[in-house]
């Protein structure tokens, strides 16, 4: 518990001086810009006599913005990304294919990481891993029977819901670093496996520029630093904390390779199965 404290606190600590030094400064007070705002705006020019201004045609589209400064037809594109699923069971809500896409809100990004805890998908994941977790009497002091299951079912839910909160909103949020995966989907098998893989260390930034993934990173470990207070004894300290957080920015890796590749491979299964009802029907 007092090494979980330590760590957390070495991370705020952290946190908050990376924070101020990604601030930027203020407006200028009183210099050239205030000479600018006093020249005189050109005049549009008159209209001759009996003509009147061109107007747009009544079917033009608006381009209305929400709250957000987003318009509704982006809105609608991030829906439909944050519904996505492999297979359909297996949710890929933080996977987008646009380079362009506007930066996430801080509502946003809570709405986002609750979506990735709290979805039936994860519940039934946890539930097979802590069944296996006691078919292997992994961490033996927790026991057998149905209490058994339930502290094994609590530590893994507790390992997932920490690593979302962290990685996905309260690090984004702190760094203002996207928590999405910005997929690649053009070049070769190579270029795109590593661009894969970096993107556990590599972050995009709400400002669009690229930095060290703080997010990914500081949230395994604090994840792992907090699994201290309720992993057995023998699991707690600093090798055991090393060996989970390495462990899962492994399974983001993997993550990431799934996220890019999946689509091709659903774009080839589905053009095999029309080739194939395409031969059936010609028979």
């Amino acid at each position: 518990m007092r090494l979980s404290l330590l760590v957390l606190g070495a991370s705020f600590t952290l946190s908050t001086f990376l924070w101020s030094q990604t601030q930027t400064p203020g407006p200028p007070e009183n210099g050239s810009a205030q000479a600018s705002t006093n020249q005189q705006a050109p005049q549009a020019p008159s209209q001759p006599p009996g003509t009147t201004a061109p107007q747009p045609p009544p079917d033009a589209p608006s381009a209305t913005k929400t709250k957000q400064g987003k318009s509704q037809e982006e809105l609608e594109i991030e829906r439909k990304e944050q519904s996505q699923k492999v297979l359909g069971i297996i949710p890929q809500y933080s996977v987008t294919n646009r380079h362009n896409a506007s930066p996430l809100t801080p509502r946003e990004k809570f709405r986002l990481m609750a979506r990735g805890a709290l979805n039936p998908f994860e519940f039934a994941a946890t539930g097979l891993q802590a069944g296996l977790s006691q078919a292997t009497n992994q961490f033996p002091e927790y026991g057998q029977g149905a209490e058994g299951y339930g502290k094994r079912y609590g530590a893994a839910f507790t390992d997932q819901a920490t690593s979302q909160f962290f990685s996905n909103f309260f690090y984004p949020v702190l760094f203002k670093q996207d928590p999405r995966y910005f997929r690649l989907g053009e070049g070769t098998f190579k270029h795109r496996l590593l661009y894969s893989l970096a993107q556990e260390f590599s972050a995009v930034t709400d400002s669009r520029g690229r930095s060290f993934n703080f997010s990914n990173v500081l949230g395994a470990f604090t994840s792992g630093a907090i699994s201290n207070a309720y992993y057995p004894e023998a699991d707690r300290g600093w090798g055991p904390t090393m060996s989970r957080s390495s462990i899962a920015l492994c399974y983001g890796s993997a993550g990431g390779i799934m996220s890019e590749f999946w689509p091709d491979v659903q774009a080839k299964w589905k053009a095999h199965n029309a080739k194939k009802k395409s031969q059936q029907d010609q028979q």
